[in-house]
């Protein structure tokens, strides 16, 4: 991957509406705990990082140093949880899917200060306030959010942050972008559903309470045509080897990669935001 370090861009969240109304024929997603138990191989090898700048609103605004004790929770293959590492934090990767879990062992489990847990968002199984600062990347649209909350609220100290990262597309239209959307809609039944609900704002205001600020960054991943498979296949909505729709996407994906690419390689951008503010506990 590539990486830019941009200054950062900060704004207080104005409310807005909620995730889009879901069609009664959309179907039903299958448990988040199970999704990705298949797909741990590319998970590791061709999901993006985040920025360093990221990493640096999370040093100057949220807490995080070599002091702190934080928890990541549906932590994965350990991809933030690596980052958050290298800031000298003690920190606690919660992760409810096994195979996901093991990646993240056999990745940091050589790290004195990396511990892994089996446990949920809204059951970690963590003590109380034992927490300065709780993390997630790209897992809380899996979060029940008023569960996961009063989680929350147990296990961070009194000043303690919560702070939400995302790679998500970036509101600049690319070529390559919007043909990979296309061509996720015409082949992944679930695509629309799971887009829908991923940073909706709504939802982390109600987890995070009170003033919540966001900071983004650009980031990309550049790709050959085995890496943009590998990036697809990683994502849970994608129909796997067996499916009636995984010849066809692969056939779409390899006829777009040709159009696209310079050199052998396409550029896949992202927005990078990092979400984050301290949780109130009501009546504060």
């Amino acid at each position: 991957m590539q990486r830019r370090a941009p200054a950062p861009r900060l704004a207080l969240c104005r409310c807005t509406a909620g995730t889009a109304t879901r069609s009664r024929k959309t179907p039903r997603v299958s448990r988040p705990t199970e999704r990705f138990s298949s797909r741990v191989e590319h998970y590791v090898r061709y999901r993006p990082s985040y920025p360093s700048a990221a990493i640096d609103v999370l040093k100057t605004r949220c807490g995080l140093s070599s002091a702190a004790v934080v928890a990541d929770i549906g932590s994965g293959t350990g991809i933030l949880t690596e980052l958050l590492l290298e800031s000298g934090a003690q920190v606690i990767g919660v992760e409810p899917n096994d195979e996901m879990r093991a990646a993240a062992e056999a990745r940091l489990g050589a790290q004195a200060r990396f511990r892994s847990v089996n446990g949920t968002a809204e059951a970690t199984t963590l003590p109380p306030a034992s927490i300065d600062l709780l993390v997630a990347g790209q897992a809380f649209h899996w979060f029940d959010v008023d569960q996961a909350r009063r989680e929350a609220l147990r296990l961070l100290r009194s000043a303690g942050f919560a702070a939400l990262l995302w790679n998500e597309r970036p509101p600049e239209a690319t070529a390559l972008l919007d043909d990979y959307e296309a061509l996720l809609l015409r082949h992944s039944a679930e695509y629309s559903q799971i887009k829908a609900s991923r940073a909706d704002e709504a939802s982390m205001r109600r987890f995070l309470g009170g003033a919540m600020e966001l900071a983004t960054f650009p980031n990309q991943q550049t790709f050959d045509f085995e890496g943009l498979k590998g990036r697809l296949m990683s994502s849970s909505y994608a129909p796997e080897p067996g499916d009636p729709q995984h010849q066809p996407m692969m056939a779409g994906l390899q006829e777009l990669f040709g159009r696209h690419q310079h050199r052998g390689q396409v550029v896949f951008p992202y927005r990078t935001l990092v979400y984050f503010g301290q949780p109130q506990r009501p009546g504060r």
